[in-house]
């Protein structure tokens, strides 16, 4: 049984947002991603996806999509992307999932799981282009705090499963290029984090990649920088 990881589905089964206006590699790439996922995750694994789920906006739009990944195999744990806006509470969306019989999924927020030989923490996290501004700060602030409330639970759980590496996953890169979200960093360095996962960025340029900061390796696994298949973490 393994664990795999991918971001940025942007599924759109009931909304009118074709992909491929983003260049040619985004064309056919729902069909493409069901394909790379099926030959790759098997019903025993586990994959966590990072994010940027579903274009719809209410969670009525989100259905299909939510459908759409509970067909694929395997287990799924599915985090808050910056498009999610159909993203409800944790009570709705256990509510939600279980009025359509989406049984193999659940959600990452404010909690953490033991999948293997892990144990996965995470949150949407944020990350301004440039300088930080007012409406910045109070983001960044609450998402650090909600990467805190997910460690602090990982935490729980590793003192019965000492063993198991504990992994962060952010829709948000920490750090991409000179810009970096310092007070998500601080947390990740302050409970020793040593490998973060991240998607959001599409036609990334490869020399503004950061691969470590704050003592962690980041690794980026949007959909189309992994070829819309989805990477088993070793």
């Amino acid at each position: 049984m393994s664990v795999f990881v991918i971001a940025d589905l942007h599924l759109s089964h009931t909304t009118n947002k074709p992909m491929d206006i983003f260049g040619a590699r985004w064309e056919n790439h729902t069909e493409r991603l069901r394909e790379n996922w099926q030959s790759v995750v098997s019903p025993d694994d586990t994959v966590i996806i990072a994010g940027d789920i579903s274009w719809g906006m209410r969670t009525d739009d989100a259905l299909a999509d939510l459908m759409f990944i509970e067909s694929l195999n395997g287990k799924k744990i599915i985090a808050k992307g910056n498009h999610d806006y159909w993203w409800q509470t944790m009570k709705k969306l256990y509510e939600l999932r279980d009025s359509v019989g989406c049984q193999s999924i659940d959600f990452l927020f404010n909690n953490a799981y033991v999948v293997e030989n892990f144990i996965i923490c995470g949150t949407r996290g944020w990350f301004p282009e440039s300088n930080y501004g007012p409406d910045d700060e109070k983001i960044v602030n609450r998402e650090a705090e909600r990467l805190r409330t997910s460690i602090l639970a990982g935490l729980k759980l590793k003192e019965e499963h000492p063993e198991k590496e504990m992994l962060v996953f952010l829709h948000y890169p920490p750090a991409y290029g000179s810009v970096k979200c310092e007070r998500i960093c601080e947390v990740i360095h302050e409970y020793g984090i040593k490998r973060v996962f991240y998607g959001h960025l599409h036609g990334a340029v490869k020399s503004r990649l950061v691969h470590q900061i704050a003592g962690a390796q980041l690794t980026l696994i949007a959909a189309d920088w992994v070829d819309f298949k989805p990477v088993e973490i070793k």
